[in-house]
């Protein structure tokens, strides 16, 4: 090195170490880009199935969604987990292809097909290579079609679902949300997240049809393609061809939704043995199609919704009451519900759940603060803006629209209406819906062991696990 690089080096150097950088202050988020979504194609079939086509050609691949109004909540009453096996069984066998057949044309093409459903939809999922785009849809039209249901496979996910039910309700975590959902809908479909191993024995092949017969239908279905695609003419005739001679069929109404009244009451179930307590304490919420979502979905965040979070930093880190300590709000199309959620050793049910309360109260009681409420809206925009950058996420996105109901500008208005909410409008909802005095407290816990210390906090009624 000559000795002018040296002296050049050596006063960036001396330069670098004269600047002073504080530390006790986070460096300062710069603003979040608002999402503007690909150029999108959308209509609908004679038949009434919807097509929505996004086009994102910076990959040689392509991801779609075909989402029915047909999840759980349209189960009957004695069959819970009806919606379930109808999505995870129609890909396993069709009137012309076998569920090996299907699985090596998938791969063939270097893609994926599955279903699943949910509380509100039911959605058959596929991604592939764009070149291989017309044998995905050829494959995804087939199980949605003419899934057969293959008592072999029915047999097979009795058996499978069986196992796995006694595996989650092994789980206090898994009661409590069973619990929570009773509670929080009472009667109305939402009310069960999960089957009974009655309702697992009588799934037959034929009670899995009637509800394919009854659901899966054009006119109850939208299809949405993203990724490099063909010309829109060739690929709309491709969709039309497979698609277009499907019959459409009345539907039946929707389920009456009758939820209960929020009120505060204490439930505790029984599960002897268990050296901690599951502490859930919640109520009914609103959907995301209301003025108060966003301002929730916010008080949410700043609550429970992270290592940054006041629960997290208070019930875990500074009272170390908790490994885990957070909240959450989900939605369905017709409802929703809020939840603060830990798990303690049985010794200090007491104080935690006291601390737990008083989380909630204060959201309910006292404004957030602005460089608190700023730095959670920078969080929440942020993250949305990366979930959107693939082409699953944004599919799920877009799927999540479809299944709720949602307007078209819904994803590219998103982060306007996070960095508008204001402290007045968060304070507004967390008393609304955080205030622990209409909160139902679900415990999942050892009732000899914590019983008393609950009975503090009012009446207590004790059950058993489902």
């Amino acid at each position: 090195m000559s000795k002018r690089s040296l002296v050049i080096f050596a006063l960036a150097a001396f330069s670098l170490a004269a600047q002073t950088v504080d530390r006790t202050k986070a460096p300062v988020t710069g603003p979040i880009p608002g999402y503007k979504l690909p150029p999108v194609f959308e209509t609908k079939l004679p038949n009434g199935l919807g097509v929505v086509l996004v086009e994102d050609s910076r990959f040689p691949l392509v991801t779609a969604r075909l989402n029915f109004q047909g999840g759980s909540k349209y189960d009957p009453k004695d069959m819970p987990g009806l919606a379930e096996a109808v999505g995870s069984v129609m890909t396993e066998g069709t009137k012309t292809r076998t569920a090996r057949q299907i699985s090596e044309e998938t791969d063939a093409i270097g893609g994926s097909l599955n279903g699943a459903a949910g509380a509100d939809s039911l959605t058959v999922s596929g991604g592939a290579l764009s070149e291989h785009l017309t044998r995905l849809l050829v494959l995804m039209a087939d199980v949605s079609r003419n899934a057969n249901f293959p008592e072999d496979e029915v047999n097979l996910h009795k058996q499978n679902r069986i196992q796995s039910l006694r595996n989650e309700r092994s789980e206090p975590g898994f009661l409590a949300e069973e619990k929570m959902a009773e509670v929080v809908y009472g009667s109305s479909p939402y009310s069960h997240i999960a089957p009974t191993e009655a309702a697992v024995g009588k799934l037959e092949p034929k009670v899995l049809a009637t509800f394919r017969d009854t659901y899966i239908l054009p006119n109850n279905a939208t299809l949405i393609v993203i990724g490099k695609l063909p010309a829109r003419a060739d690929l709309m005739k491709t969709i039309t061809e497979q698609f277009g001679s499907w019959q459409q069929k009345t539907l039946p109404p929707s389920p009456k939704m009758d939820t209960p009244a929020p009120k505060r009451q204490i439930v505790l179930v029984d599960r002897p043995g268990s050296v901690q307590a599951d502490i859930h304490v919640g109520r009914l919420a609103p959907t995301r199609l209301t003025p108060e979502y966003f301002p929730l979905m916010v008080g949410n965040t700043i609550l429970g919704g992270g290592a940054n979070s006041r629960m997290f930093k208070n019930i875990r880190e500074k009272e170390g009451f908790a490994y885990d300590a957070h909240s959450q709000y989900d939605t369905h199309r017709d409802a929703g519900d809020f939840e603060a959620v830990t798990q303690v050793r049985n010794e200090v049910i007491e104080p935690a759940l006291k601390a737990v309360l008083a989380e909630l109260d204060q959201m309910a009681s006292t404004p957030v603060g602005s460089d608190e409420l700023t730095n959670i809206k920078n969080y929440v925009a942020g993250l949305y803006v990366l979930r959107l950058e693939t082409q699953d996420g944004l599919a799920n996105q877009l799927n999540s629209m479809k299944a709720l109901g949602l307007p078209n500008d819904y994803l590219e208005t998103y982060t306007t209406r996070v960095r508008s909410v204001e402290p007045d409008q968060v304070l507004s909802a967390a008393k609304k819906y955080m205030a622990p005095g209409q909160a139902a407290v679900v415990v999942v816990g050892d009732a000899s062991k914590i019983g008393d210390a609950l009975k503090k906090f009012g009446d207590v009624t004790v059950t058993k696990a489902n």
